[in-house]
């Protein structure tokens, strides 16, 4: 079984008007299992197109996307959803917390999802905030919490179903230095102790620093690595 994530000739169109607005353009990259990487650019660059792509969020135009031995193209839409639930994390700069729910009860939700017990699913999302240094938080609801805390919550989330590959777009862009910096370390170590694979959409400078890889887009097409 083919590992890591395969990226083949991707061209993203969109439609605006009566324009064409071409997002991506045979794009080919390879990120193997493990990797801790950054896709940065300038806005309108493509960045997140390509990741949305990889997370089975949107659909090439052309190409084929390949994620850990499964071709996106050939699963249905249940299939997909199935694959984003159960294999795939998922960490957004504006958090996409639910406001009515607590710390925890945000953390569970996935689990709820995949069908686990209330018990269980409580006890493994209080060891995931435990983790991310929230223990102690787990009944606060998001507006209880700091912009960071907010975003430990999103990691445990992203975090709590054991992924293979965890897509970061711009996680550190509403955040100050220090809590960049603390929620950064502990990504690299959960990549570095626990081998999920984190690809981050970025122009954050503090977040490339700490890239094992960094891919430069601009105008849809890959300048550098």
């Amino acid at each position: 079984m083919e590992t890591g994530i395969h990226i083949s000739h991707v061209s993203k169109m969109y439609r605006q008007g009566e324009l064409s607005v071409r997002a991506l353009s045979d794009v080919s990259l390879v990120f193997e299992p493990g990797s801790f990487a950054c896709i940065c650019g300038p806005s309108g660059s493509g960045k997140t197109t390509l990741l949305n792509i990889i997370g089975a969020l949107d659909v090439p135009s052309e190409g084929s996307v390949s994620v850990f031995g499964r071709t996106l193209s050939g699963l249905s839409k249940s299939e997909l959803s199935d694959m984003r639930r159960d294999h795939m994390g998922f960490i957004f700069q504006s958090y996409n917390l639910i406001p009515v729910l607590s710390a925890c009860e945000n953390v569970e939700f996935i689990l709820q999802l995949q069908g686990m017990s209330s018990a269980d699913r409580r006890a493994k999302s209080l060891e995931m905030l435990a983790s991310v240094g929230l223990a102690g938080m787990e009944d606060r609801r998001p507006a209880e919490l700091s912009g960071g805390q907010q975003q430990r919550v999103a990691v445990a989330r992203a975090m709590v179903t054991s992924p293979e590959v965890i897509l970061a777009d711009e996680p550190t862009a509403n955040l100050d230095t220090k809590t960049a910096e603390g929620l950064i370390d502990l990504m690299k170590k959960m990549n570095e102790e626990r081998g999920v694979t984190f690809l981050f959409s970025t122009h954050d400078q503090r977040v490339m620093d700490h890239a094992k890889r960094i891919v430069r887009l601009e105008d849809g097409k890959i300048v550098s690595e």
